[in-house]
């Protein structure tokens, strides 16, 4: 397949050993012409067998590098391997996940056929393992009520613009025309990065025929902290490209700043004890509709059991994160401290 252009796919990784081997195995299985790949590897410092994994695929493969991200997060990785990249486009792929053998040709194909600017599949979440609670975990944040109407994790039927997609397929041209990721960021550099591509005129497209699986965290603590990290971040997103990214990332700090106002306003007037009431048992309501119908869908009873509070913990986390990161970043003006210290 002589017209197919070269591609590189850059993988952020830190203490991967149970996963790289398999997305190292799978990127070598793809039906892609293996001379035209190369797969470059960003460690962010692994303190367990990551860096040795990738050694010993890479002794055998030469298209394989291994590359050290002094600075460890992840937007330093992805600026590192865009730089050390050659191919056209750039591929991010993420060292938590399955990819199927056609992946890299399907998107490769339709970053050409829509002369996109960017391009990528679903995000389909699986647990990593048996339990009841990794079960929910997954179903929790691949839904409208977990995870708003993010179409690259709840779906789409056709293929159609989005204002940003999960391991994007990008052109080359790209980095030369609105530069690399942000480096403040240590969450939603993706976010931004597409959001500046939109405002630029670029096009980001979701192909829903092509899918990415995704392994969650495995422990409700870990997945908590995520979400806060995103909340914390987003605010800074919506300074830096001047409006916030969607509307939808307003309704957790809208509910987390409801809780804390309301029951500090029955001091003032009784009223407010109604209105606490009110928006409580609505979204209980809505938080057991959505366990039930997911229970129901996934024939796991026992998630009646983990996903009501876990819905409660993720909106909590993240509004909590945004409403800190829109005192932090944009009060009292902290930027790369807090960025720091929050990890």
């Amino acid at each position: 397949m002589p017209d197919l252009p070269v591609v590189s796919l850059i993988i952020p990784a830190f203490n991967e050993e149970k996963y790289i081997g398999t997305v190292l195995g799978q990127l070598l299985a793809q039906d892609y012409p293996p001379g035209k790949m190369e797969i470059l590897v960003m460690d962010g410092g692994s303190s367990d067998r990551t860096r040795e994994i990738v050694n010993g695929f890479a002794e055998k493969n030469p298209g394989i590098r291994l590359l050290i991200n002094e600075r460890q997060y992840v937007p330093f990785a992805l600026n590192l391997g865009i730089r050390e990249a050659i191919g056209d486009p750039v591929l991010i792929i993420g060292s938590h996940s399955e990819y199927p053998p056609d992946y890299i040709t399907r998107l490769v194909s339709a970053s050409g056929e829509l002369k996109a600017d960017n391009v990528g599949g679903l995000c389909v979440a699986r647990p990593p393992d048996d339990t009841v609670k990794s079960l929910a975990i997954a179903k929790a944040i691949s839904c409208p009520f977990g995870v708003g109407n993010a179409h690259f994790r709840i779906g789409s039927k056709t293929i159609k613009k989005v204002d940003t997609v999960t391991f994007g397929c990008y052109r080359r041209s790209v980095f030369d025309k609105i530069g690399f990721f942000d480096e403040e960021l240590i969450r939603n550099q993706d976010d931004e990065f597409n959001a500046r591509l939109a405002k630029s005129g670029g096009s980001i497209y979701l192909i829903p025929d092509v899918s990415v699986t995704y392994f969650t965290r495995d422990k409700v603590k870990s997945i908590v902290r995520m979400f806060y990290q995103y909340g914390l971040f987003k605010p800074l997103v919506s300074y830096k490209i001047g409006k916030p990214t969607t509307m939808r990332q307003m309704v957790p700090p809208a509910f987390t700043l409801f809780l804390i106002l309301c029951p500090l306003g029955i001091w003032i007037h009784p009223y407010f004890a109604y209105l606490l009431a009110a928006g409580l048992g609505s979204y209980i309501l809505a938080d057991l509709g959505y366990t039930l119908s997911l229970s129901y869908a996934a024939s796991q009873g026992r998630l009646v059991f983990y996903l009501p509070w876990l819905f409660f913990l993720l909106h909590i986390s993240y509004g909590w994160g945004y409403l800190k990161g829109m005192f932090a970043f944009l009060v009292l003006r902290k930027r790369k401290k807090e960025i720091l210290s929050s990890r």
